[in-house]
């Protein structure tokens, strides 16, 4: 994807892709109302990608909090439409496809004046059996390089509480950089968590790749074979365990890379190099880098 000029305020690519968490239409609406506000005051195209909630709700309860939601609406300032049309325009959700679809909207929005587009996107329909609707984490980990780091772009995406398996929530929320609202949790801590560097196209993973946590291992090579970076690293410094498995998934990933360069990992544990020593046909494409 090639950049489009624009202003990001200064704002780091962590800071406008951000991860929103509520359990009440209260904490929803505490979210959204000050997310467009700041948007029209930076005279900033707003859309408001909607699942669950009806889009008549989002107008209605911006109206009721003094924002003149109709007159924007009228204007082209605020596009409240369905993920339906969006994430989910095509037969299937497809990462690829959305990501064209970010660069054409921020192209427009430009288009039409306006320096900036900020979004809020419910990601509900990731807990429905859709097709495609497994390759959201893969998604969630590839647009922090492929789309905010090169668009003027603020995206906040909801993640309602009620909505999603706990382990579920974590996972995706844990996918970025920048988290609001979320709470303490209960249950025990996903096996594995993905989440891009901030310093460079990349990723770290924490946490125990085995059996339990293979789906997500397959998401985070998805994202590695997709990422059209040059060079992209991962940091395994927190990671506690990698199956045979996980380890095939990320070999995988590393032969499939457009650029054809090895993909470096740094922080490996011992156990990588073990079993790399015991399967070396899964050494080619990886590269060990020190810090």
């Amino acid at each position: 994807m090639q950049a489009v000029c624009g202003s990001h305020d200064g704002e780091a690519a962590a800071d406008r892709h951000v991860a929103v968490e509520y359990s009440t239409d209260d904490e929803w609406a505490a979210h959204l109302v000050p997310f467009v506000r700041a948007g029209f005051d930076k005279g900033e195209q707003v859309q408001y990608f909607a699942d669950a909630t009806d889009p008549r709700l989002v107008m209605r309860t911006l109206a009721d909090r003094g924002i003149d939601a109709d007159t924007a609406v009228r204007r082209g300032q605020l596009v409240v439409t369905t993920a339906d049309e969006t994430y989910l325009s095509g037969a299937r959700f497809d990462p690829d496809a959305m990501i064209v679809l970010w660069g054409r909207a921020v192209e427009a929005a430009l288009g039409q004046g306006y320096p900036n587009l900020r979004v809020i996107g419910e990601m509900s329909w990731g807990a429905r059996h859709l097709t495609g609707a497994e390759r959201l984490l893969e998604y969630e980990l590839r647009i922090h390089h492929e789309v905010f780091e090169q668009l003027p772009l603020t995206a906040w995406c909801f993640y309602d509480r009620r909505l999603l398996a706990p382990d579920a929530l974590d996972v995706l929320t844990g996918a970025h950089l920048t988290r609001a609202g979320a709470a303490p949790r209960s249950h025990a801590r996903p096996g594995l968590s993905v989440v891009p560097l901030a310093g460079g196209p990349g990723f770290r993973l924490s946490g125990s790749a085995g059996y339990e946590s293979r789906r997500v291992a397959a998401s985070a090579s998805a994202a590695v074979a997709a990422s059209p970076a040059q060079d992209i690293t991962l940091d395994l410094s927190s990671l506690d365990h990698l199956d045979v498995a996980a380890l095939a998934h990320i070999a995988d990933a590393a032969r499939r890379r457009p650029s054809g360069t090895p993909l470096r990992f740094v922080g490996a544990p011992p156990a990588l190099r073990r079993l790399l020593e015991l399967f070396p046909e899964l050494a080619p494409g990886l590269q060990e880098v020190g810090r």
